[in-house]
């Protein structure tokens, strides 16, 4: 049976859409047949992080309008074979996305057997926004560890809850799971940003995994290629454990420690401190 999740959050800049496309390849990599759809409209950025920006022909919305078929408009992955991309419109309005519209476009991608639809949620609380929760069985939020996105993040939350089919029908509400990004166990001991221990206490919300800070994440995102295909990265492996956690294996949690960098590591640093002093 197919299902339906949406990547989400409150704030723009979260890495929303570098996280759809990691999760979405993940999921493909386990053997699940995936379709990942852009609901930004007017502002694509799913097919440059998924590298197939030239390979766009049709969008979400000529398939919505009758002006293409899904089938001409997906996009194959070129780096896992049971992934596919539908790209948002670049030049539409965002009001072109109705309910009707997408709810035809994602009960075609389950009568095509899709077990997984991963919707790229545009931030805030606009039309894309609404669009790509309202059809949703699964919510993934993603948050950075400040103040702001996790304010944001609470009233979305908040919007799952009471606007999404499942809340308007009276059925069992939308299963919500927090991915906390970028996270520096450094910078948390040094007061700059919120622990996860926080972040979970003010938005009362399992956790899905923590994505560490790395430089590997714009990488891959300019590179076109999901940073879960670089299996040696920090990276790579926090989502794999995120994935594991949503397909319902118990994976203990990683990268919320600064690592002892050991004796001689520390030896090294002093050497060079009292050197330069």
């Amino acid at each position: 049976m197919s299902e339906v999740i949406v990547v989400t959050s409150g704030k723009g800049g979260v890495g929303k859409t570098t996280s759809s496309a990691n999760l979405s390849a993940g999921l493909a990599l386990r053997g699940k047949k995936v379709a990942v759809i852009d609901f930004d409209v007017g502002l694509r950025n799913l097919d440059l992080v998924m590298g197939c920006e030239r390979r766009v022909v049709y969008d979400f919305v000529n398939v919505i309008n009758g002006e293409a078929s899904l089938n001409q408009a997906l996009i194959r992955d070129k780096h896992a074979q049971n992934l596919y991309i539908l790209p948002a419109s670049q030049t539409r309005d965002k009001e072109a996305l109705t309910e009707a519209g997408v709810e035809k476009v994602i009960k075609d991608l389950k009568t095509m057997g899709f077990d997984y639809i991963v919707c790229d949620s545009p931030a805030g609380i606009e039309n894309g926004a609404i669009m790509a929760l309202t059809f949703a069985d699964h919510a993934i939020v993603v948050v950075n560890p400040e103040v702001s996105s996790v304010r944001d993040s609470d009233r979305i939350i908040g919007i799952l809850q009471s606007r999404s089919r499942r809340a308007r029908e009276g059925r069992e509400p939308v299963q919500e799971r927090l991915l906390i990004t970028r996270y520096s166990p450094k910078r948390v001991r040094a007061g700059e940003m919120l622990s996860y221990l926080d972040i979970l206490e003010i938005l009362k919300v399992p956790l899905l995994g923590v994505i560490p800070e790395s430089q590997r994440v714009l990488e891959s995102s300019n590179a076109g290629v999901p940073a879960v295909h670089d299996t040696a990265s920090e990276v790579a492996q926090a989502y794999g454990d995120a994935i594991d956690r949503f397909l319902g294996k118990q994976v203990p949690l990683r990268f919320v420690a600064e690592e002892d960098r050991g004796f001689l590591r520390r030896l090294l640093d002093s050497v060079s401190r009292k050197a330069t002093a």
